[in-house]
């Protein structure tokens, strides 16, 4: 399997397929690079170099004990852009992995990035503080915490229904991506999920939104459970200087699967553009 080793002898799994301009996918929690095949798979048909990573503590990356924050997150992203010497890249996160690219675009080398593309994105802060009253309460987070610590396989299977946008009326529910959810997060490690809450959950990326100067795309559903549209993209293109916003009425968390066709239309579009 294609690995770098980063600086504390973490082994990070990696996907390198194709040639031409290279587009890096960052996945979300708890899962890993597959969460991209739909995209990975249309992207590589139409000619572009497609790079997705597995997160440390994540799918077949070391399970490592240490380094579950957003600023390692980075740190090893930046080892394996530099590993591979990517240029003029298009860095596109889900989820958690917004948060990775988004930050990794604000202190990434000079021609490094060319646009930043956030789906579902945890930017720019998930969490209730008194500055951010609309956020999410630590108490649904420690929930989390709870559940993955202890009951991790079954909490992980329910996680899907929402994730998905499966609990809703009249949802068809597709058992194949509930099933490849589960395997995805299950493969990594318990300690690496426990504490990667945290970072997602109450990591700001503020700053990072204002400081990026290059094109970022906002894509967003509407009726996402797990990172809700008024407390993320809603806010996070009111604070980007080349921002695009586009939201989905009826769009679940897990949109990139469910949605895929209309996901990767827009992608295509914005990274043509």
């Amino acid at each position: 399997m294609p690995t770098i080793t980063v600086k504390d002898g973490t082994e990070i799994y990696y996907k390198d397929w194709g040639t031409g301009q290279p587009l890096v996918f960052h996945h979300g929690w708890p899962l890993s690079s597959d969460d991209w095949d739909s995209q990975l798979m249309f992207f590589l048909t139409k000619g572009y170099r497609v790079i997705a990573a597995d997160r440390r503590g994540h799918g077949r990356s070391t399970q490592a004990s240490t380094g579950h924050d957003m600023d390692t997150y980075v740190a090893d992203i930046v080892e394996l852009v530099d590993s591979l010497d990517l240029h003029d890249a298009v860095h596109i996160g889900h989820s958690t992995g917004g948060g990775v690219a988004i930050r990794y675009a604000a202190r990434a080398a000079q021609g490094r990035v060319a646009k930043v593309v956030l789906i579902s994105a945890v930017t720019p802060l998930m969490l209730q503080t008194p500055a951010n009253p609309e956020g999410v309460p630590m108490a649904v987070f420690d929930e989390i915490r709870e559940s993955t610590a202890t009951n991790r396989a079954q909490y992980f299977q329910d996680f899907t229904l929402p994730f998905y946008g499966y609990n809703r009326e009249g949802a068809q529910i597709k058992q194949g991506i509930r099933d490849n959810w589960w395997r995805q997060g299950m493969s990594g490690g318990a300690n690496a999920h426990y504490l990667g809450i945290a970072a997602f959950s109450e990591t700001d990326f503020t700053d990072d939104l204002k400081s990026v100067d290059i094109p970022v795309l906002v894509l967003h559903g509407e009726d996402d459970q797990i990172v809700p549209f008024p407390i993320s993209g809603a806010k996070s293109i009111k604070l980007l200087k080349h921002g695009k916003l586009i939201s989905y009425p009826g769009f679940p968390h897990g949109m990139p699967a469910t949605e895929a066709a209309t996901i990767n239309a827009d992608l295509l579009a914005f990274i043509q553009g």
